[in-house]
């Protein structure tokens, strides 16, 4: 083996190969040892050589540049599948809504809305500044400074959201929002965050700050059904967005996080609170001075016409409603609605309801009411279909059908009267058999013969049966049906007591047609409608039903309904002035009554159980005839002293026949005035004139 020896001018040592021992190649011969005496080289003769040292940046910078490089070619692909997939955007000045309904009063006044309802489209100059700020220190402070997206505001909203292991906040711009409410769906995807910035960044290139702001203030949903700043400042406030106050513009705002909550027309108190939250953002934001935001707390905004006072009106907007479309089918016009609603009767309507049930609820074992008022001629002024529209949208005024009990002797009474009957006329309380069936009276005794006055004033059941028995159930059957009481009436005896069922509207209605002197009456709301451009669809016309019940009847009926307030069953009724009303209760106490009228009102009241259940004595002559006289006593303001008798037309047109034929008679034969068959004397006698209408 040769020594080592150096490389020419490497100055690196030339290692020796390492001698493999020879093998025989013979089968089974022994391998050959190295000989004795020979030293194994040094170890670090057996190195080999070391590869160059590397520094890490390099490595780096080669996977670093690969995932970059797939980075962006993936972001790219992603960027182009969403951006490939956004909605269409050219009609951005579309709006795609459902048709609106307007309803309001007679005097112009709105009360409900329906579908969507946008207000005028106000350009950025015409929008109160007030507006613009609070929206501006609400939504986005930096919307003058940002492309569309704020970073900040996302790291912000991310890091309070996993903090709070839910979503907290939101770190959209308004352009964003914008962006999300006019083209995108409100799911929380990331695809749809992605085509949200996308959206976003187009419109940052294609329109000016000013005229996003201006899209987004006239496009918002700001709750009720509304959109656009006008259409809620009208909403609720009830004039237009140009003439917001600084507290009104703080509560539009603060709508903008939660338009369906924070709606003042749910919770007035939850809205005010929100609103703070904004003037204190706008004095952060130096739009307001410390001083001005004091003030502004001290006296929030409140709602103008719709306020808390009204918070049941929807069932009579619902109920409306169907009317509309049943006088003009359905329809993709904006219309506006004007209505017989009376918003001072609304509101006492739901005061005293709610009254009665908050300090009798619980002790009575009752927990619902319902209430109608209308003028005598039908036209209904206030409704209030159950305690709590926003729990149960369920109408007990007009869609529930209960056994009016007691209430139903009304109709009875009619057939009687029209069949020759007077309240006069003696009948006998005492026990009554009739195949079998025994009703009683609700004192559970029989005091013999009274007037039919007396009866009905005190509600004695055996009496009510055996005028039924007297005039035929047909007749009760046929007056209930004329007087627009719906369903079957089975002529059973116990027809007389009630037990057929009717809802409160149908009732009331029977009512006042002995209150406006015995015409026909069917219900209504409606008075006009017309579209959005005031174009006439539907106003109403008299119904033309002409009288239904006599004269002499509508006064016998006045007499006893009189009575029964003033010292009868529903004498707890009795406020202070001319009223007629008749209490009802049903069996086991399960339903209450109380329906009356005055010259200029008629209103009925029912009080019960959704599910039918007993309540603790509630009747007719407590809680509905307390609740009415609340209601009376406040909403109506003539206060007569008495009720008119009523003439018969045929016994007017009599009179003034022969008036006319004595007149003649005089004026052919010359003969003085004193010869006329009348007890007025000559200076004071007046000719009729033939030109004024018959009374």
């Amino acid at each position: 083996m040769k020594k080592a020896s150096k490389g020419a001018g490497s100055g690196q040592p030339v290692y020796p190969q390492r001698m493999k021992p020879a093998l025989n190649t013979k089968k089974g011969a022994a391998r050959s040892k190295p000989a004795r005496g020979k030293k194994k080289p040094a170890p670090s003769a057996r190195r080999k050589t070391k590869p160059p040292a590397r520094g890490w940046a390099a490595p780096l910078l080669n996977w670093g540049g690969t995932v970059v490089l797939w980075g962006l070619l993936i972001g790219v692909v992603i960027t182009g599948y969403f951006a490939y997939t956004l909605p269409d955007i050219s009609g951005i000045g579309v709006i795609e809504k459902r048709p609106s309904m307007v309803l309001q009063t007679a005097d112009g006044i709105r009360f409900s809305t329906y579908g969507d309802l946008y207000g005028d489209m106000l350009p950025i100059d015409k929008i109160p500044d007030n507006i613009k700020q609070a929206v501006l220190a609400t939504e986005d402070s930096h919307f003058y400074d940002h492309f569309g997206v704020n970073p900040v505001s996302l790291i912000r909203a991310a890091l309070r959201n996993y903090q709070a292991g839910r979503v907290v906040q939101g770190g959209s711009t308004i352009t964003q929002q914008l962006a999300k409410n006019l083209f995108l769906t409100p799911e929380r995807t990331m695809g749809r965050k992605i085509r949200e910035t996308l959206l976003a960044f187009w419109l940052e290139t294609e329109y000016t700050k000013d005229e996003i702001l201006a899209l987004y203030l006239n496009r918002m949903y700001f709750g009720s059904g509304t959109y656009g700043i006008d259409a809620a400042a009208r909403k609720y406030f009830s004039h237009p967005a140009t003439k917001l106050t600084t507290a009104e513009a703080a509560m539009l705002a603060g709508l903008l996080k939660a338009p369906t909550y924070y709606a003042p027309t749910l919770s007035l108190e939850r809205a005010q609170n929100r609103a703070s939250v904004v003037v204190g953002r706008m004095v952060e934001e130096e739009y307001l001075t410390p001083a001005e935001a004091k003030a502004i707390r001290a006296k929030p905004a409140t709602l103008v016409n719709v306020g808390g006072d009204f918070r049941n009106v929807r069932y009579y907007a619902d109920w409306v409603v169907s009317e509309v479309q049943t006088y003009i089918g359905r329809t993709d016009r904006d219309l506006v609605v004007t209505t017989t609603l009376d918003l001072n009767m609304q509101g006492n309507a739901e005061r005293a309801l709610e009254a009665r049930l908050k300090s009798e609820s619980k002790k009575m074992a009752v927990d619902q009411g319902a209430f109608v008022a209308m003028s005598p001629d039908g036209a209904v002024r206030a409704m209030v279909g159950g305690r709590s529209y926003s729990e149960s949208v369920y109408n007990r005024a007009t869609v529930a059908r209960r056994q009016p009990g007691s209430a139903f002797k009304t109709i009875v009474y009619l057939a009687g009267f029209e069949q020759g009957l007077s309240p006069d006329d003696v009948f006998t309380d005492g026990p009554i058999d009739i195949d079998g069936w025994t009703p009683q009276n609700y004192a559970k005794k029989y005091d013999g013969d009274m007037s039919l006055r007396e009866a009905y004033a005190r509600s004695i059941n055996t009496v009510a049966v055996k005028v039924t028995e007297a005039v035929g159930r047909d007749k009760v059957a046929d007056m209930a049906t004329n007087l627009g009481l719906t369903g079957s009436f089975p002529l059973h005896p116990s027809i007389s007591l009630g037990t057929n069922e009717v809802s409160l509207l149908e009732m009331t209605a029977a009512d006042a047609v002995i209150a406006n002197g015995g015409t026909a009456v069917l219900p209504y709301g409606v008075l006009d409608i017309r579209e959005k451009d005031g174009t006439l669809l539907y106003k109403r016309q008299t119904s033309g039903q002409g009288r239904i019940i006599s004269a002499a009847t509508v006064n016998k009926m006045q007499d006893i309904m009189s009575v029964t307030i003033q010292w009868g069953t529903g004498k707890a009724a009795n406020p202070g002035f001319a009223a007629a009303g008749k209490t009802g209760t049903t069996q086991d106490y399960r339903d209450a009554w109380f329906i009356g009228f005055t010259p200029d009102i008629v209103a009925g009241v029912w009080f019960g159980n959704d599910d039918g259940s007993a309540t603790n004595r509630v009747t007719g002559s407590n809680l509905p005839a307390l609740t009415w006289k609340d209601f009376i006593t406040h909403s109506d303001k003539t206060h007569a002293v008495a009720f008119a008798p009523i003439q018969d037309e045929s016994a007017t047109a009599n009179l003034w026949d022969k008036i006319v034929r004595a007149f003649s008679a005089k004026t052919s034969s010359g003969t003085s005035s004193d010869s006329l068959n009348t007890p007025e004397k000559k200076d004071s006698f007046e000719y009729p004139n033939t030109e004024r209408e018959r009374p």
